[in-house]
């Protein structure tokens, strides 16, 4: 009993009952409409007095109000906030964006249609029934008062001691009606205005470029602070172990450490520049092999590590997008030498360019510490999305107690 009286007046049919009444306000303008069409066409003076008038009229507006959905995409977006709050709908079964496509103009239109249909019809009944269910439950005190007000005095007693009774189930007719139309509308909604295949694969493109940059940020960031906090942990313990015996090397490691500082700042800022894609005032460039690779060898050996270089290529002449690339591969390999290599390691870099690709080869033999992180770490991977986004090729790997690092990239793809 409880879930009945509950179905038929609780709070989600009371906000459905006002959004199939809303539905009723809505029709009203193609129902006048329709009048205009229908009056003429039976030659009736007054459609308003003429129930037969007002419901083809009622019908006439309906595809009215379909080819209005069907022709501005923007309904979808308003029925879709509307059903939200008033029908209970959850917000993540609906698309709020307009209708595009032959399919969601018609699920617009058909919904559109329905809600304005169902909603004339029980906002009529509203108007209606409420009156003559008030007239015949007071029917009786009227017999008692006042017989003379009755239009039929030779109504039996009984039928008059009954209307009230029936006043009263006309009233939860109404509210059956509502609360019956309210849920199909509510069950309907997620069909007609949630998103359709069209709109979800456009929202799974959304997604996957949004993961797309996410990750781009994630691999910028890991190597241009990770390589930098790598270079001046390693810098400080070299200075902090000959602080006392030689002092000249304990500046240069300082000054190391501050020019390193100074610049990860600044390619903190060129990373985000590099993923918004713009050239903005004030951006540092994103850093490249032409523009920093000495200075990236320079504050890597005063860390302590070895590293003999060999570029056999111009490096100015290659893709800025290579380029800059490449630098962050090269940025990793180095890190990972000096994180994993052991002390005073030696790392071979060679940079060169054969068969239209760039061929980027760090080896560097393996000291004490293990080449890799407990529970792995990132580096490694993310060279290899960056090589392959540019439609090139990383291998990675120790044998005959040599740690070997080749990357081709293609000099002719873009990412």
């Amino acid at each position: 009993m409880r879930q009945a009286v509950r179905f038929l007046f609780g709070r989600a049919t009371r906000r459905r009952w006002i959004h199939l009444i809303l539905g009723g306000a809505l029709a009203m303008p193609y129902v006048l409409v329709g009048q205009v069409i229908v009056g003429p066409a039976l030659d009736a003076r007054y459609v308003f007095y003429d129930i037969r008038a007002q419901l083809l009229s009622f019908a006439v507006g309906l595809p009215l109000a379909a080819l209005t959905a069907a022709l501005f995409p923007l309904t979808r977006s308003l029925e879709a906030g509307a059903v939200r709050a008033l029908c209970g709908v959850a917000a993540d079964r609906l698309a709020y964006d307009p209708a595009r496509g032959r399919t969601a103009r018609g699920r617009t239109a058909a919904w559109f249609t329905l809600h304005l249909g169902l909603g004339g019809i029980i906002a009529g009944m509203t108007l209606a029934v409420p009156p003559f269910a008030v007239v015949l439950i007071l029917l009786p005190v009227v017999a008692l008062f006042g017989p003379h007000l009755l239009g039929g005095p030779d109504d039996p007693a009984w039928l008059v001691a009954l209307a009230p009774v029936g006043g009263a189930a006309c009233l939860v007719a109404l509210a059956a009606c509502a609360a019956v139309a309210g849920t199909l509308l509510a069950r309907w909604a997620p069909a007609l205005l949630g998103p359709t295949p069209a709109d979800r694969l456009a929202a799974a493109e959304e997604r996957a470029a949004d993961l797309a940059v996410r990750n781009r940020l994630a691999r910028e960031l890991h190597d241009s602070v990770g390589h930098a906090l790598s270079a001046v942990t390693l810098q400080a313990s070299a200075a902090r172990r000959v602080l006392d015996s030689d002092p000249e090397f304990v500046r240069e490691a300082l000054a190391a450490i501050e020019e390193t500082t100074r610049r990860t700042v600044g390619e903190l800022d060129a990373v985000l520049g590099v993923l918004r894609e713009d050239d903005a005032p004030g951006k540092a460039p994103a850093p490249t092999l032409s523009a920093d690779l000495d200075g990236l060898l320079r504050r890597t050996r005063a860390g302590g590590l070895r590293v003999t270089a060999r570029v056999d290529t111009e490096t100015e002449a290659l893709p800025p997008v290579v380029s800059r690339e490449a630098y962050r591969i090269v940025q990793e390999g180095l890190s990972n030498a000096l994180r994993h290599g052991g002390d005073r390691v030696t790392v071979d870099l060679r940079i060169e360019v054969a068969d239209g690709c760039l061929d980027i080869t760090l080896e560097n033999p393996l000291g004490s510490a293990s080449p890799c992180r407990p529970g792995g770490g990132h580096g490694l991977r993310g060279i290899a999305d960056r090589a392959r986004l540019l439609g090139g090729t990383a291998e990675a790997g120790a044998a005959d107690g040599v740690w070997r690092l080749r990357v081709r990239l293609p000099l002719h793809r873009t990412p």
